[in-house]
């Protein structure tokens, strides 16, 4: 009887691979398999750093040949923990690096391994942003795949929206690049749909003139949040698109920058970035700062990138995390009710909620011209349940629950598959649509035997 590993036998089939294979016994492995939400502790059997398309080519097929689940990573930053998977095969794209910036097109080329950070570095020094989303350590792939909402999504659309091409590996092996004129099934499935349909190795993306915003938090008192809520979600959509705040709710973290005196308070507040001269920013904030008093104003100009990592040293991995999303059309008094009444008893002072809108430029593009379906929502919300200690892991997961739930009935139906943990076959439905069966239909194309299920997964049509 054989007592090879599957990294054994990995080693022993793909004399050709160029980068790492990595098995339990490795002195790297715990290292190797660590995910940036600690909660989830999975222990595959092979993990397979790519150098290039050509080791994810073979690592599918080694995965395929031998029957192990496949879980594809690129920035290791899913909630869910889907970066990974058990007694399976994780395809590690963190080697593919590669940024290209050409000024004259203002095109990025992304390899499917860099975080939003390192996109962020390459195309400033040349007055350019790729719309993304508000935390710099978060991996272009999964961001991307999933629709990609942020700081510049009222003006610019989704990051999916400035995807102009996507190199792709099929669960075939084969090599496909996708975009409007080449396989534009799979383009638009790209689009949204997740990593359900190939491995990307590297996005091509129309890049935006974005140099330094005005950015960063304004706080009020929790105990502000029904006036403050109800005035943010009238005057938000009627601020013009270069205009975008998303709302929060925080304890204020017991550190510089904040002001000591309010230390660990918990507040409601916005978060801004306003793509403007100072005073044409100082007037768009004014209608809410004329609110209520704030507790702070922290807001200055800035270049984008700062603002991206501005919450990095917050919310790094090795926390328990636990979240969850939904969108919206409208927030209801009562859903301000329920958000205050649930920020006002966090698990911990890391835990919190976000409404980012998704209204401008978002609604621009036709609800079925993409995967992401949900083109009439104005806000995305996401619950966050955060804490260090993993004693919290059960407070933190029933507290996001709880809020969740509060909020739900007032939801339009679906959320960003970013925000979703492992909730369910009929939440991943809810969440495409009526966009969902054409997905089937692409899945069936380009991966009939769901070999790319290790994800917020759709089925292949019959």
């Amino acid at each position: 009887m054989s007592t090879s590993t599957p990294v054994d036998a990995a080693r022993a089939e793909l004399s050709g691979f160029g980068g790492d294979l990595v098995g339990p016994s490795d002195a790297d492995y715990d290292e190797a398999r660590a995910l940036f939400n600690a909660m989830i502790d999975r222990r595959p059997a092979v993990i397979a750093r790519c150098a290039d398309a050509d080791d994810v080519a073979a690592t599918i097929r080694f995965a395929r040949e031998h029957d192990l689940p496949l879980a594809i990573r690129g920035g290791g930053h899913n909630g869910a923990g889907l970066a990974s998977v058990d007694d399976g095969v994780v395809c590690d794209l963190s080697p593919l690096k590669e940024i290209s910036v050409d000024p004259a097109t203002g095109t990025v080329r992304v390899g499917g391994g860099c975080v939003w950070g390192e996109v962020d570095a390459a195309t400033t020094e040349h007055g350019l942003a790729v719309p993304a989303g508000v935390i710099s350590t978060t991996g272009v792939a999964g961001l991307t795949l999933g629709g990609g909402h942020g700081y510049l999504t009222r003006r610019y659309g989704l990051t999916i929206d400035n995807l102009l091409a996507a190199d792709v590996v099929l669960a075939d092996g084969s090599r496909v690049t996708a975009s409007a004129d080449e396989h534009p099934d799979l383009f638009w499935g790209l689009r949204g749909g997740g990593g359900n349909f190939g491995v990307v190795t590297a996005f091509t993306f129309q890049a935006r003139p974005v140099s330094t915003i005005v950015g960063g938090p304004t706080f009020w008192a929790l105990e502000d949040t029904d006036v403050m809520l109800a005035a943010f979600r009238e005057w938000l959509p009627s601020a013009p698109r270069n205009v975008m705040g998303f709302f929060a709710f925080h304890t204020v973290p017991p550190a510089p920058p904040f002001p000591e005196e309010i230390h660990l308070r918990k507040v409601c507040g916005i978060v801004w970035c306003v793509d403007a001269s100072d005073a044409e920013a100082e007037q768009a904030m004014a209608p809410m700062l004329a609110v209520a008093e704030p507790l702070m104003h922290g807001v200055g100009r800035m270049p984008l990138k700062d603002l991206n990592g501005a919450f990095d040293g917050l919310y790094g991995p090795g926390d328990q995390w636990y979240w969850r999303g939904d969108f919206a059309r409208e927030i209801p008094d009562e859903a301000i009710v329920a958000n205050r009444q649930w920020n006002d008893h966090p698990p911990h002072w890391k835990s919190g909620s976000h409404i980012y809108p998704i209204d401008g430029a978002v609604a621009d593009v036709a609800p079925d011209a993409t995967a992401f379906a949900f083109r009439d929502a104005v806000w995305s919300q996401v619950q966050i349940g955060v804490s260090p200690d993993a004693a919290d892991a059960e407070a933190v997961r029933d507290w996001t629950v709880g809020y969740w739930e509060a909020l739900h009935p007032h939801s339009a139906g679906g959320a960003y598959v970013n925000f979703m943990m492992e909730e369910g076959q009929a939440r991943v439905q809810a969440t495409y649509g009526p966009n969902y069966d054409r997905l089937t239909r692409v899945k069936a194309a380009y991966d009939p035997d769901n070999v790319f299920r290790v994800n917020q997964n759709i089925l292949p049509a019959a």
